[in-house]
């Protein structure tokens, strides 16, 4: 008898009821070749390969049954070349274009003002400084070397004085999304400089968690190999959506008067000098989602905005498109249009969003704060039957309005 058919039989024992779950959950999704591992192992290591199984399934909305269904989806789309734009044909999206020299933009940074009163902040900050040569966090990073202000207290030294300054009815609250590699690092560098002035309850910390990775098109999960559990990888900054949604902040924000929700990223400081003026543009023109651009030239490896319309017309939609589908999007539409100066018509995304949370918390609602997700396996060779390494599909945060595509 095969161990897989001895496992199932009633000479095995389960350490207690959470493997028991466990292995119910896995071989429902077609997991049988962790199964077989399963009945290798140590009462220990089985005991802490069910704790992480559960967390898995509880941490992501709709659990590992959800992931695994859309994995196999996403899978078998890439395998096969599919467009998600297929049907949808791109032309320029609404917006204004501020020159900050200019008296509008004057006038839109006092309207702006007076909307951050009203305003809600996210900082998006569960990245490592490895890559720029920092040993630490992101937002502990100095932005200058004459007082080494790090990030992190150059966006709550702002946040005070936009709350002071815009004589804001209540304080204005600062969600921060951190990784198991910044989680303690942040609360660290938070605890050490008494939370930089700004008082401890109005900073919220939310940990996301990591999703299991892809052996193969059929969306088998990988083992690690120095250990007996599911190896993981991060899931993509569009977590910070469930998050707030698991949390209910967006909620209990919307209850208590705010109007706005600002999302920034780690170490893009210089938005939050046009950010009343990017909040008075949203409330000119009343949008529910508003994306702060930069000028782009056409082919530059940056995501551009676009105005997607379903080619029956049934449905349009504004959207951030990566740079490796935007290329082909426009030249079957004409190719990509510059102005008299040589940029795209189609400005550049920065990742720094503003929702308005009356219809915000909605989409949370329907959603579970879930943003349409992606995957990009590399093939080990031409027929697409193979990965070079494991793989998991990613998300993220501008890509919300893409649950409509």
């Amino acid at each position: 008898m095969c161990i897989r058919d001895s496992f199932r039989e009633m000479d095995f024992k389960y350490v207690n009821q959470n493997e028991e779950t466990a292995v119910a959950l896995l071989r429902s999704l077609d997991q049988n070749h962790i199964v077989t591992e399963i009945s290798k192992r140590t009462e220990e290591e089985r005991a802490q390969f069910a704790t992480q199984i559960h967390q898995l399934n509880k941490s992501y909305p709709g659990g590992l049954e959800n992931y695994y269904n859309k994995a196999k989806k996403l899978l078998a789309d890439s395998a096969q070349d599919v467009n998600p734009y297929a049907d949808y044909v791109p032309s320029v999206p609404k917006g204004e274009s501020v020159d900050f020299r200019s008296p509008d933009f004057d006038a839109l940074e006092k309207d702006g003002l007076a909307q951050i009163a009203h305003t809600a902040f996210v900082l998006v900050a569960g990245g490592l400084g490895e890559r720029l040569g920092y040993n630490g966090i992101k937002i502990g990073i100095p932005i200058e070397l004459a007082t080494k202000t790090c990030y992190l207290q150059y966006y709550i030294d702002y946040i005070l004085a936009f709350q002071k300054k815009s004589n804001a009815p209540k304080p204005l609250p600062l969600a921060i999304m951190t990784s198991d590699d910044t989680h303690t690092l942040t609360e660290k560098l938070l605890v050490e400089n008494s939370y930089f002035g700004m008082p401890k309850e109005q900073i919220y910390l939310m940990k996301q968690e990591k999703v299991p990775a892809l052996l193969n098109n059929n969306a088998h999960f990988a083992l690690r190999s120095d250990a007996f559990e599911i190896d993981t990888k991060p899931h993509g900054h569009g977590d910070v959506h469930t998050l707030l949604y698991m949390h209910k902040l967006a909620e209990k924000w919307n209850n208590d008067g705010f109007k706005w929700v600002v999302f920034f990223q780690d170490t893009n400081a210089i938005v939050f000098r046009c950010l009343p003026a990017f909040l008075g543009v949203s409330q000119r023109n009343n949008f529910e989602v508003n994306s702060l651009a930069i000028p782009r030239k056409p082919g530059e490896a940056v995501g551009a905005l676009c105005k997607l319309t379903k080619k029956d017309g049934s449905r349009s939609l504004t959207v951030n498109v990566e740079y490796n589908q935007l290329d082909p999007l426009l030249k079957e539409h004409g190719g990509e249009k510059t102005d008299e100066k040589g940029f795209s018509l189609y400005p550049g995304n920065i990742n720094t969003l503003v929702f308005s949370l009356k219809e915000y918390v909605p989409i949370l609602n329907e959603t579970q704060g879930l943003v349409a997700e992606f995957i990009n396996p590399k093939y080990a060779d031409a027929t697409k039957t193979a990965f070079k390494s494991p793989t998991r599909l990613e998300c993220m945060m501008q890509d919300l309005s893409l649950i409509h595509i």
